[in-house]
């Protein structure tokens, strides 16, 4: 049975990645040139850099002392000492897995910045497609619209329709006109707002075609893998264990630290030389930060468990309006194979079967609902896009 759920996973997972490879150039070209993400991609490498500082060795020590006989000035001495000081050895063990934990959480978190980002860049294109089916049919209205009213001029000048009917029609190609004009207002705009994440390079291929994207097999595998995946969670993970090891690194700082060194005095004549042993005993300087340490395991700890919570309902809710969606572009789906063809309106309208009046009502249900089918399979999208963010 678990081998089923993993063949059907992977098989959900291949369909989806079919589906949407009319969107992964975009999203490629927006990687390689989103400003934010290179901005990113440099102060998580300064981070990592800082990370790398923390085992590095105090500034050696230089001094030299020349002093004279208060009684005679020809009598001198010189003292040169050269020192370095460190940490008992085994702290630079554990500080170094302390380091190796943060990069790889800094790591993480750079690859849930880019996958936000994606996601964003994602439902723009999902929200241009949609605007672009919904031209596309609201141009058909318009033009549709057009040639009614020059068949109505030409009925007038004949004497075969009346005043209102064309003031009717008119009303109509305005409303139609402004509606495809709003419309490709916001084609623009989205347009504009994509090209910006693409550091406001100029963006190809913006007309492209998506297979609808098939529902998972349950909610629990989409649920299992998007956790497992989760960069956010997978970051805050690495940082428990770093302010765990952390702690270890605090109580260790209560060992002595060590200096070792380099001594020469000189007299006139003499000349001695030695070795400089000492060591400090951090007394006051470590004072509270095991407590310290210790909070900070705990926040991350409750951050950790508040991300999960958010992911597992942000999940759901986008499983549950999915699941809803379907059931109405299904409903959608069965209906338009029913639904009145617009060919069959024009004729009847022609046959003075209907009115214009019933034409254009008739028309509006038909246009209104094609619209209402885009803007639902767009909700179904983005929902879909947000439960396999974590292939992106």
């Amino acid at each position: 049975m678990k081998k089923n759920h993993i063949i059907l996973a992977l098989l959900a997972t291949s369909l989806y990645c079919k589906a949407q490879t009319g969107i992964e150039p975009i999203l490629q070209q927006i990687e390689a040139n989103n400003q934010e993400l290179k901005a990113n991609t440099a102060l998580i490498e300064a981070q990592k850099l800082e990370a790398q500082t923390i085992n590095n060795l105090p500034d050696p020590q230089f001094s030299y002392g020349h002093v004279w006989n208060s009684k005679e000035s020809s009598k001198t001495i010189g003292e040169l000492i050269i020192s370095q000081s460190f940490d008992f050895p085994t702290l630079y063990f554990s500080r170094n897995k302390v380091k190796n934990l943060q990069i790889k959480g800094y790591n993480f978190q750079a690859e849930a910045i880019r996958q936000d980002l994606l996601l964003q860049a994602k439902e723009i294109c999902l929200d241009l497609k949609a605007l672009q089916q919904q031209k596309e049919i609201l141009k058909e209205r318009l033009d549709q619209t057009k040639q009614l009213y020059d068949l109505y001029q030409e009925r007038l000048s004949r004497g075969d329709a009346n005043i209102l009917e064309i003031n009717k029609v008119k009303l109509e190609l305005l409303n139609a006109t402004t509606e495809w004009q709003l419309k490709e207002k916001e084609w623009k705009n989205k347009k504009e707002e994509l090209q910006a994440l693409n550091g406001n390079l100029p963006l190809e291929n913006l007309h492209f075609e998506l297979i609808r994207t098939p529902l998972p097999h349950s909610f629990e595998e989409v649920l299992q893998t998007s956790i497992a995946e989760d960069y956010n969670l997978l970051a805050l993970n690495e940082e428990i264990k770093a302010n765990q090891k952390q702690i270890k690194v605090n109580h260790s700082n209560w060992l002595p630290k060590l200096e070792l060194g380099y001594k020469r005095n000189s007299e006139p004549g003499t000349h001695f030389n030695g070795i400089v042993v000492g060591f400090s005993i951090p007394l006051f300087n470590n004072r509270k930060k095991v407590k310290i340490a210790q909070a900070e395991v705990l926040n991350s700890t409750l951050m950790k468990e508040v991300k999960l919570t958010q992911v597992e309902i942000q999940l759901k809710q986008a499983y549950q309006e999915a699941l809803s969606l379907s059931e109405s572009l299904s409903a959608y789906d069965k209906q338009f194979r029913a639904a009145t063809d617009l060919d069959l309106l024009k004729e009847a309208l022609d046959g003075g079967q209907i009115s214009l009046i019933e034409f254009f009502t008739e028309t509006s249900i038909i246009y209104q609902s094609q619209l209402n089918y885009i803007t639902l399979e767009n909700q179904y999208e983005k929902a879909m896009a947000l439960l396999y963010k974590h292939q992106l």
